[in-house]
């Protein structure tokens, strides 16, 4: 297990470890600051409808445009199991029937990686750049948080903390998959949540919840609920979580705020493993720490 841990007192950092460690889902968040960075700057908008579509990019962002996902596609997981090279967007878009919505934008809740891609999409279309340079002049640049890269290759996969021994494409991580240190990855966290990146207004409105569910066998969850690119509930003797969990061939991870202690923290858990439980049940019980 490899953790971070910062908190309100000023350079108060606690890692555990330098290795860069892949942020599965995490990604999203960071993937969520940079698009509302650009609603910001008035590059994008919020919710006005996407190039002809009924959803907005606060749906996508929020998993309630509808946008059907790979993940319940058996032949997805095959072509991962035996190694394929990662189908291209087209052929995926045909696949999950991107046309055929699971329900009317705004009247539903669905995880989507392939609704991610999209804001990938805006991103990069956005801003003439490819993913990495975008998130950096977007986000990454101006916290100085350096260890944070894209993972576009199985090489990289390779040169992270426990290495690729499956021989895992990340090109099947659509939405883009950014490896760094637990330290930055609490960092990046804390740091948006001190309303470093994003103006107060969007700030609120990225934390605001759309109510999920009640609590999830096996991991801390009392509530769930989604915000813009963050999870968000009540966590059992920790109080109010924020921010993120994720999990891909070879390991998992959890980065969450706990804004309800006594000394507001932000602890990163990264894992060998494929219990996503595992590292929620470690960031509740770092956050328990002085």
């Amino acid at each position: 297990m490899l953790t971070a841990r910062i908190d309100a007192r000023a350079g108060s950092a606690s890692p555990s470890g330098a290795a860069r460690v892949p942020w599965w889902s995490f990604t999203k968040t960071a993937l969520a600051a940079a698009a509302l960075t650009l609603v910001a700057r008035r590059v994008l908008t919020l919710d006005a409808p996407i190039a002809g579509r009924a959803y907005t990019l606060r749906h996508l962002l929020q998993h309630r445009a509808g946008v059907p996902n790979y993940g319940g596609l058996p032949e997805y997981h095959e072509a991962v199991r035996r190694g394929d090279k990662p189908w291209d967007v087209e052929e995926l878009f045909e696949r999950v029937g991107v046309d055929r919505p699971d329900f009317a934008p705004g009247e539903g809740w669905r995880y989507s990686n392939v609704g991610y891609l999209i804001v990938r999409q805006l991103i990069e279309a956005a801003t003439g750049r490819d993913l990495e340079t975008a998130l950096r002049i977007l986000v990454f640049d101006a916290l100085d948080l350096r260890s944070v890269h894209c993972v576009a290759t199985a090489e990289d996969m390779a040169a992270t903390a426990w290495g690729n021994g499956r021989g895992y494409d990340p090109g099947w991580v659509y939405h883009g998959l950014l490896a760094g240190t637990p330290a930055d990855a609490a960092a990046f966290l804390h740091r948006l949540m001190a309303g470093e990146v994003l103006p107060p207004a969007l700030l609120e409105v990225m934390r605001a919840a759309h109510p999920i569910g009640g609590p999830l066998a096996g991991r801390p969850w009392l509530t769930t609920g989604y915000g813009l690119g963050l999870m968000i509930g009540e966590m059992a003797s920790a109080g109010r979580a924020i921010g993120h969990s994720g999990g891909g061939p070879g390991s998992v991870c959890a980065v969450y705020h706990f804004a309800d202690r006594a000394l507001p923290c932000t602890v990163a858990a990264f894992a060998q493993a494929d219990d996503e439980g595992l590292t929620e049940h470690e960031v509740v019980r770092l956050a328990g720490t002085s």
